[in-house]
């Protein structure tokens, strides 16, 4: 009950910050006010502002009342972390198409973010990435043995990977982003519908669980047109976030950034072809 009341109470001080009743610069109510608004203990409000804190709307310094910095609601790890949560956050529709799904021998670059064993195996898939039946990203993503099995069960033209294998006790709780920008080859201009040469950006991304092992390894490169990356700072907590751009926006410059927190497999000896394989000719 709870983990309910703490959400509708950030659900609202979040709809009251974009409407501007808080500004940034200005101060929320406080705890015991919020207390008594909502009928729910302190603990209930702290809960709510350490997500808006999460989410880089608000600061908090101790001894003073928290402090609006930014009006625009940064995504939350899940969102960064998922296309999918991302584009149905704002409403839209998620989907995708693979390209290729096959077991192979991880790469040198893979064995190294993935912690594997020279000779290891691994599930390579390339997957488009639709946002409303538009093509958006490609991902391209390694997975050590013991994930890609879960992952090639997987129902991934609509599941979410993230969301599926945190159902299945393998959540991704931290990960690293390189982001930069490239050329899209012939591949990705066919599949993401650009021409030769289009910049793309990419984010290189390897997603680890709570223990530190990581799950996954992908590179995804999205329309430049589509997607920006942009960052919120205050003292406390940078944020990484995505933001989608009105389609066929001609701003070729994007804001790339990398959001961090302050001071804060065995190989497979009978590798196939997996079920639903598909390979570009």
């Amino acid at each position: 009950m709870s983990d309910i009341a703490y959400r509708r109470v950030a659900d609202d001080l979040r709809s009251a910050i974009a409407a501007g009743e808080y500004p940034a610069g200005s101060h929320l109510p406080s705890e015991s006010e919020l207390m008594r608004r909502y009928g729910v203990s302190r603990g209930t409000i702290r809960q709510t502002y350490a997500q808006l804190l999460r989410q880089g709307l608000i600061d908090s310094r101790q001894g003073s009342r928290r402090v609006v910095v930014d009006t625009h609601r940064v995504q939350s790890f899940e969102d960064v972390i998922s296309f999918s949560i991302w584009v149905r956050s704002m409403g839209g529709i998620p989907s995708g198409k693979v390209i290729r799904l096959e077991w192979r021998d991880a790469t040198d670059e893979e064995q190294e973010k993935l912690n594997l064993a020279s000779g290891a195996a691994v599930v390579h898939m390339i997957r488009l990435r639709l946002m409303n039946g538009n093509p958006a990203m490609v991902e391209r993503s390694a997975y050590p043995a013991d994930i890609g099995r879960i992952v090639a069960g997987l129902d991934l033209e609509h599941d979410s990977v993230t969301e599926r294998l945190a159902a299945q006790g393998h959540a991704f709780a931290r990960a690293s982003h390189t982001i930069d920008a490239l050329s899209a080859g012939r591949e990705d201009a066919r599949l993401l519908d650009v021409a030769v040469r289009t910049p793309l950006l990419r984010d290189r991304r390897v997603s680890l669980n709570a223990a530190g092992r990581p799950l996954e390894y992908t590179e995804d490169r999205y329309r430049a047109d589509v997607v920006s990356f942009t960052i919120g700072n205050s003292e406390q907590v940078n944020h990484l976030s995505r933001r989608s751009k009105p389609t066929g926006s001609e701003d070729a410059k994007k804001v790339i950034s990398i959001g961090k927190r302050r001071g804060r497999g065995d190989r497979d000896k009978h590798k196939q072809a997996l079920p639903g394989s598909q390979r570009l000719t």
